[in-house]
């Protein structure tokens, strides 16, 4: 039997394995340790197994996933998305759809200081959730918008998973979050239109709220939007700006937004306590993930099957966007039933030899789309993890009133991808002009 077949048939198994629910990271452990002991030997195996784990563990470069995803938690339990949420409604409240599109402008900038897409739907859900209702925004508009909102807490810098993307493929970590920044932006703007479209056509989608004065306004800077811009200036600015690395960074952030919450007395300690009880837990588990892939991908390596698969790729008749698109349609559909965070990690080793050597495509583009791609996987059904957390916040409103909603939104997301396509500079323009 070929090399490449066993590959194959460890594809299979692995899936196989996610199909009776055994967790991702040790399906791709296990599946990674039977193939290569299957390709080379047990006690290969073992040795590998056991440097990869260790590596894993005591990497200092992977602590910076730690430090963003403890800032993450410390916005929200501290509350700083409520400030922001404030501000981007007395901003925009009095537009049609006005609640709805201040999320949006809400969750970019909570973002911004955040990095994970469950804790942005999770904090805005629990804000924006009980004002909407009090407007008698339509439930489906509502839950959905705030479920799409929360993937721009991983399209706008600092994002867990453009650090995973970049760790796996040997990429500025800093570069990638500058690349996101525009398509970021891009994808809030696309989101608010939507918004705006759907409740111009139908004014009951989305009541208008009241207008707030210029004086309220301004009295709303004080708040969370002041404290986020300057948390973001001093991590991600200072790690644009090579003041720090990015492990530094995230430490930096991560201390200012413990500053801020201790200094304005919205952290308690029992608050503290469980901000450091999710960080251990999220962490653990995006390690072991990193563990499981890099076994995973070290039988994949001597498998072959990215290698054939990049010449498959090279030696179809079609043009690059085509083999671009099918690539891409592949995510999609692995999104909808794997994690975001497990799929980058599994299908890099794959895809991107052929995306970037065959086809020629510029490595930092393509994380960002990735994330984009893999984004969708966390609003579409039957994972749709954002969807559940938006039902965890609203337990009375069912899953389908929320996934119903949710079609305009990926429209929006597809769009943006569109997009970055036909115009790839959207992602490049600002590393190259700031590098």
């Amino acid at each position: 039997m070929s090399v490449f077949i066993v590959g194959l048939i460890g594809i299979a198994f692995f899936f196989g394995l996610l199909i009776i629910r055994m967790p991702i990271a040790y399906a791709m452990a296990l599946v990674g340790f039977v193939g290569f002991s299957t390709l080379t030997s047990i006690p290969a195996s073992l040795d590998m197994v056991a440097k990869e784990i260790y590596n894993t563990f005591t990497s200092y470069s992977l602590s910076v996933i730690a430090m963003f995803v403890w800032m993450g938690f410390l916005a929200y339990y501290s509350g700083i998305g409520t400030s922001l949420y404030v501000f981007a409604y007395r901003m925009m409240g009095h537009l049609p759809g006005g609640l709805a599109i201040a999320t949006q402008a809400a969750c970019a900038v909570f973002g911004a200081i955040c990095g994970s897409n469950t804790a942005t739907a999770a904090t805005m859900a629990a804000i924006a959730l009980p004002e909407m209702d009090k407007y008698n925004y339509d439930k489906s508009l509502s839950t959905a918008s705030i479920a799409a909102g929360g993937v721009l807490g991983v399209m706008i810098p600092p994002s867990v998973i453009f650090i995973l993307y970049g760790m796996a493929t040997e990429q500025s970590v800093g570069t990638l979050f500058m690349a996101g920044i525009i398509p970021g932006i891009l994808l809030m703007f696309l989101y608010m239109v939507t918004i705006y479209l759907l409740t111009l056509r139908n004014p009951s989608l989305g009541p208008t709220g009241p207008k707030s004065s210029w004086k309220d306004r301004i009295a709303s800077l004080r708040g969370g939007l002041g404290e986020a811009l300057i948390i973001f200036a001093l991590s991600i600015g200072g790690l644009f700006a090579g003041w720090f690395t990015p492990t530094e960074a995230g430490a930096v952030g991560a201390g200012g937004v413990l500053f801020v919450s201790l200094f304005e007395k919205r952290l308690s300690w029992e608050r503290l306590r469980k901000s450091l009880i999710d960080t251990t837990r999220t962490t653990a588990m995006i390690m072991l993930m990193i563990a499981g892939a890099i076994i995973f991908g070290r039988f994949m390596a001597i498998s072959r099957v990215p290698f054939e698969l990049a010449d498959w790729a090279g030696s179809l008749p079609l043009p690059p966007f085509a083999i671009m698109g099918m690539i891409l349609l592949i995510y999609f559909i692995l999104g909808c039933f794997i994690d975001a965070l497990a799929l980058v990690l599994l299908t890099i080793p794959i895809f991107f030899p052929v995306v970037v050597d065959t086809l020629g495509y510029d490595p930092i583009w393509f994380g960002v789309v990735v994330v984009l791609v893999v984004a969708m996987g966390v609003i579409t059904p039957p994972v749709g993890m954002n969807v559940y957390i938006i039902k965890g916040v609203a337990p009375d409103i069912p899953l389908e009133t929320i996934f119903k909603g949710i079609w305009p939104f990926l429209g929006a997301i597809i769009v943006c991808i569109i997009l970055l396509m036909v115009f790839p500079g959207i992602a490049t323009f600002l590393p190259k002009l700031l590098m």
